[in-house]
């Protein structure tokens, strides 16, 4: 699936079925359910990629200092671009494998 096809999936009511957990969660976390995005890193606590996910929500909500947490578990620098930004950034990282 490339970019562009994650990203117009968008605009149905359910995720594609073939993605992964952590693509489901950024599916998610594009259309602000940011509460079922958030049971799925929960779901992979201690995982990295599902620890930056983390890291995301919480910046997604403005709780920076959980945010902050996040990316120390994850062994990832806090993001300095916009929100959106890191939510490309981590869905491009998962289209490429």
């Amino acid at each position: 699936m490339t970019y562009a096809e994650f990203s117009a999936s968008l605009t149905q009511h359910t995720p594609p079925s073939n993605l992964s957990p952590l693509l489901q969660a950024l599916w998610h976390a594009g259309r602000n359910e940011w509460a079922d995005a958030h049971e799925i890193a929960q779901d992979h606590e201690g995982e990295a990629l599902y620890d930056w996910l983390h890291a995301l929500l919480h910046r997604q909500e403005n709780d920076t200092t959980n945010a902050g947490y996040w990316y120390r578990r994850a062994g990832q620098p806090v993001f300095q671009g916009s929100v959106r930004h890191e939510w490309e950034t981590l869905v491009r990282t998962q289209l490429t494998i």
